[in-house]
């Protein structure tokens, strides 16, 4: 610990020296976060209840703010809502510099300047979070700052949250192993007749039964590949997949698994089978010191070497409180983002989505997704029960 974190009244709850690391090599004096996952791991893991579903009030939203300048941590502020005040006298903060004032992005960004003002000379570059900042805050941040330098923060900021904490991996055990429950709960009460709407209520139910926030169900019944919930109804003998998101504690857990009304005769065995295969493949050079891009490698050239490789898809991709986070292991311009994790090696703390899609033209959609942790000597499933056929109605 610094001299300069002694002197605060609570400990800065991330790793100072590896974020002042990261702003250095991004030439980086001040970072500005105002994603609700930034702030939240910035804060220790704290989130305004208020507006924990909805930003927007009156003509403007709600716009919460961490500055941090590198190398300085007393320096920190907080920006939030007057009601906040709430949370200062509950001791949530640790910034000693605390704008708990009016609502509104300009307000917010105000504040940003005034306080950046404050803190003296030195600073010419700052690091915002380019596709989480209005830009009528953004404005206001130039207007005030016009003798600095604006860029994105995303990277270190990523690269800050790629490791993840041994409680952040509790948060993500938690949420895999209840939401993979939900699933297999859900299974258990599906009958033919139920509608796609109907099984996606009834996963929203037992997720937040056990804790979780729902966050979304992709369902395919049957040879169809629409996963969207709809009036279609369940059949005896179709297959399903249920294909979910639910987070604890801001935390995602997302994954698929595959439910048959009936038995699964050998060809779908054959097809869950080959899935499983590429799936636990591509787990083999998951360790500390590993090439990021040989998990891709694996998963992609299976696929390519079998007769499935004309309708089935292989991805990786970081796991945590964003879903696609770092690592990113390959480019997906459908999501924005290319693999800058490819020729980077991985470290113990990382999480993993790993999953194999088949849109087989006669049976349907056959899908895992499993979570996958990076261990000290190798790798861990979490959330790893129910990977093969689940009868439903069982």
């Amino acid at each position: 610990m610094t001299s300069a974190q002694a002197e605060l009244r609570k400990p800065v709850p991330f790793d100072t020296a590896l974020l002042d690391k990261l702003m250095d090599e991004a030439g980086m004096d001040v970072i500005v976060a105002t994603s609700k996952h930034n702030v939240q791991y910035l804060l220790g893991g704290y989130r305004f209840f208020f507006y924990e579903n909805m930003e927007a009030i009156g003509t403007s939203r709600y716009l919460p703010a961490v500055v941090y300048r590198k190398g300085k941590p007393e320096q920190a502020a907080y920006i939030g809502c007057a009601m906040e005040d709430w949370e200062r006298e509950l001791a949530r903060f640790w910034p000693e510099n605390l704008e708990l004032g009016n609502v509104g992005s300009p307000a917010t960004a105000e504040q940003v300047v005034a306080h950046v003002k404050r803190i003296g000379n030195g600073i010419r570059r700052i690091g915002v979070e380019a596709a989480f900042l209005p830009a009528d805050a953004e404005a206001v941040l130039r207007r005030g700052l016009s003798n600095v330098e604006i860029a994105d923060a995303v990277v270190p900021l990523e690269r800050l949250r790629a490791r993840k904490t041994p409680q952040e991996i509790g948060y993500l055990r938690e949420a895999s192993e209840r939401v993979v429950e939900s699933m297999l709960s859900t299974f258990k009460i599906c009958r033919p007749g139920l509608t796609k709407q109907e099984v996606a209520e009834s996963l929203r139910r037992e997720e937040v039964n056990r804790g979780l926030v729902f966050d979304y169900c992709l369902i395919a019944v049957g040879n169809s590949f629409n996963r969207a919930p709809s009036e279609q109804r369940l059949a005896a003998g179709d297959i399903m997949s249920l294909d979910s998101g639910g987070n604890y504690k801001g935390y995602i857990g997302d994954l698929c698994r595959m439910g048959v009304l009936g038995k699964p005769d050998s060809e779908l065995v054959e097809l869950l089978d080959f899935v499983d295969d590429v799936q636990l493949a591509a787990r083999k050079p998951i360790r500390p010191g590993a090439r990021g891009g040989d998990v891709i490698a694996i998963g992609e050239k299976l696929v390519q070497a079998s007769q499935h490789r004309t309708y089935t898809h292989f991805m990786a991709h970081g796991m945590g409180l964003v879903s696609h986070e770092a690592p990113r292991l390959m480019t997906l311009p459908r999501l924005s983002y290319t693999g800058y994790d490819t020729e980077r090696v991985l470290e113990s703390g990382m999480v993993i989505s790993i999953e194999t899609t088949m849109n087989h033209p006669k049976r349907g959609l056959v899908k895992l997704e499993d979570t996958v942790l990076v261990t000290e000597t190798g790798c861990e499933g979490l959330g790893d029960s129910g990977r093969g056929w689940n009868i439903v109605g069982e």
